[in-house]
């Protein structure tokens, strides 16, 4: 797997506390980050679209406009800025506004307060799954980078899924979830194992990032509520698998 340098690559951090602008970005820069700041929702906007940052540090609440408004405006922008990685920072504990975040768009949230070093390594996670150039060796892919699994094929190398031979809409990490689901169909994957694989991090006892995120895909692979012939199903106290169901094999 080749990986894209993250040195020089630019952070932008949006909280309107200014130690924990400072907090971040000293431990961002010891990582070779660099990183611009913002501290209210307008000037992170600005900042974003005229910076186009590799990631986005966001506070959810913050002065002028919310991390939830400002995600919603880059998440709908026309421009490549709507696919820059957010993730989110809040000290909400309901879970609630964390699952609002993820709905509107960001890729990962982390609550206060938070250790720098999760931090870091959450940030170089986000940046990392972006960033892979190419697929993993031993992954399961056939030569041309293609998974299948009866009416659903994703190509890795063109980051393109067609269910029933339709084109699918996903976000990155909505992409890498459900490759990891297809690349071992049939076999449950739990929650811990997908946080690692996916999200790139060390299981911090957070799992709700992943129910969110197949919940995502199902209302995706299945829109009207109708058999598409693939399910992600859900193993009660453990995880998830991906099957082909009934229409699959009429």
């Amino acid at each position: 797997m080749t990986l894209i340098d993250d040195t020089d690559r630019t952070i932008l951090v949006v909280d309107d506390e200014a130690n924990i602008r400072e907090l971040c970005s000293i431990y961002l820069e010891r990582e070779g980050y660099v990183v611009i700041t913002a501290d209210d929702g307008e000037s992170a906007l600005d900042l974003a679209r005229s910076a186009l940052p590799d990631l986005i540090v966001l506070d959810l609440m913050l002065p002028r406009k919310s991390g939830y408004e400002v995600t919603r405006e880059l998440r709908a922008a026309s421009t490549s800025i709507s696919e820059v990685p957010i993730l989110m920072l809040t000290a909400r504990s309901e879970d609630v506004d964390r699952i609002v975040g993820l709905e509107l768009g960001a890729d990962d949230y982390l609550g206060k307060p938070f250790h720098p070093r999760e931090l870091t390594a959450r940030v170089k996670a986000i940046l990392r799954r972006s960033a892979v150039a190419g697929g993993p060796a031993g992954s399961g892919l056939n030569a041309r980078g293609q998974i299948a699994v009866g009416p659903l094929a994703l190509d890795w190398d063109r980051r393109e899924v067609t269910l029933n031979g339709a084109p699918l809409t996903l976000r990155n990490k909505e992409f890498e979830l459900l490759r990891q689901l297809a690349e071992y169909q049939g076999i449950v994957l739990t929650r811990e194992q997908l946080l690692e694989q996916v999200w790139g991090y060390e299981y911090f006892g957070e799992t709700r990032t992943v129910d969110v995120h197949v919940n995502q895909l199902r209302r995706k692979l299945s829109p009207d509520g109708d058999d598409p012939g693939i399910a992600i199903e859900t193993v009660r106290g453990v995880g998830y698998k991906l099957v082909e169901t009934q229409s699959a094999a009429n």
